[in-house]
């Protein structure tokens, strides 16, 4: 094990969440969800392409809003708790998180 240190929140790749967190990220998450099970159906019966590069828009959307939401959690918690712990690094962290999140 690394000396680095790890966010009380986020120890071992894992992060207890709130049951109201819990509650919005599953949200949109099953709203992605279904929207995506829309789009399945709509390939099966041959729908036209326009109507399902729409609906492709629609789950991209939701899901952005799904990392809005998490990206946020995770500044407010982790992040920001690792900064007050005087874990400089974590900054560095968020960095590439979001550089792979902007490709």
């Amino acid at each position: 094990m690394s000396d680095k240190k790890t966010c009380p929140h986020c120890s071992e790749r894992k992060k207890e969440r709130t049951p109201e967190e819990k509650k919005n990220l599953l949200k949109r998450l099953k709203l992605a969800e279904g929207q995506i099970r829309g789009i399945q159906n709509m390939v099966e019966n041959n729908a036209w392409c326009p109507d399902i590069l729409i609906q492709v828009s629609a789950v991209t959307a939701a899901l952005n809003s799904f990392n809005k939401e998490l990206l946020g959690c995770h500044i407010k918690s982790c992040v920001s708790d690792d900064i007050r712990a005087g874990n400089n690094e974590a900054i560095d962290d968020f960095v590439k998180v979001l550089q792979k999140l902007m490709k």
